[in-house]
């Protein structure tokens, strides 16, 4: 009996020293992504835009500027959107990353740090892939725009129905379903446990799975983002706070319909502009 209170008695210092390291570190990476978020936008204004037909202008970001090659116009891009997502969604990925630290840990875990890395590398994985669709994207209907002047008169018009269409997804079965399952621990429901080779196993699918549910459950409020102004830090940040609310707060899916109330106010005001 001594021998075993003397050990509980040593584990608990250890275990507060690991989640003051994790959270700590989280804290370092939340606020490096921050400052790299806020010089990216500053760098990207500093740029300029290009005015389009229709009264609007469009961002650098979707551009080669001289002197650079399309691989590293869009390896910058990537670098960029992996930082973003990182000042993004560490406020609502933290908490979990946290239940799943205390869950692995209640299985007798030992590597909790390297557990938690590999789920949250499986995350942000998910994360870079839909960035590099995105920067496709993005850079193809840029084209577009540039040598159809039709399109981009359209473009103020298009976007206040992606808006629209965003704020109304808010309202579907699929967006109810993947909130859902995004505000899930990571590994719930499937029989978590601490030894190593299950870490490795099921550490990085379970980092992947949690981040295509949550790029899928952010998909509208992405794309109202995407549309706004990729650059926009105001825009960034309210987009972050409906993200962080959805998933933290005690009735999520309530709180994902009265966001996408806003969305589509902000969306029918946005397409009357555009035809005024």
């Amino acid at each position: 009996m001594g021998n075993a209170g003397a050990a509980e008695g040593a584990q608990a210092p250890r275990s507060m020293v690991s989640e003051r390291a994790f959270l700590g570190v989280s804290a370092l990476l939340f606020f490096a992504g921050t400052a790299g978020t806020i010089a990216w936008s500053a760098s990207m204004s500093a740029m300029g835009a290009m005015p389009m037909p229709g009264g609007w202008t469009m961002s650098m970001a979707w551009m080669r500027m001289c002197g650079q090659t399309w691989p590293g116009v869009a390896a910058s891009f990537l670098g960029m959107w992996v930082v973003m997502m990182a000042a993004m969604m560490l406020p609502s990925l933290v908490p979990m990353l946290w239940r799943y630290r205390q869950a692995v840990g209640r299985t007798g875990g030992t590597r909790l740090g390297r557990q938690t890395t590999l789920v949250g590398v499986g995350y942000f994985f998910a994360w870079a892939a839909i960035g590099m669709a995105t920067f496709a994207l993005g850079a193809a209907l840029a084209a577009l725009e540039m040598r159809l002047p039709a399109l981009a008169r359209a473009a103020p018009v298009v976007a206040g129905v992606v808006v629209l269409s965003a704020g109304a997804l808010q309202f579907t079965a699929w967006k109810a379903h993947h909130l859902a399952r995004c505000r899930e621990m990571p590994g719930h429901g499937r029989g978590l446990r601490g030894d190593t080779g299950t870490a490795w196993r099921n550490g990085l699918q379970l980092g992947l799975q949690l981040g295509l549910h949550c790029s899928c459950s952010c998909a509208g409020l992405m794309a109202v983002l995407l549309v706004i102004g990729v650059m926009d830090l105001r825009a960034m940040a309210a987009v972050t706070a409906a993200i962080t609310v959805e998933r933290l707060a005690p009735a999520g899916a309530c709180a994902a319909r009265a966001i996408g109330a806003v969305i589509i106010g902000a969306g029918l005001i946005l397409i009357l502009i555009a035809l005024a």
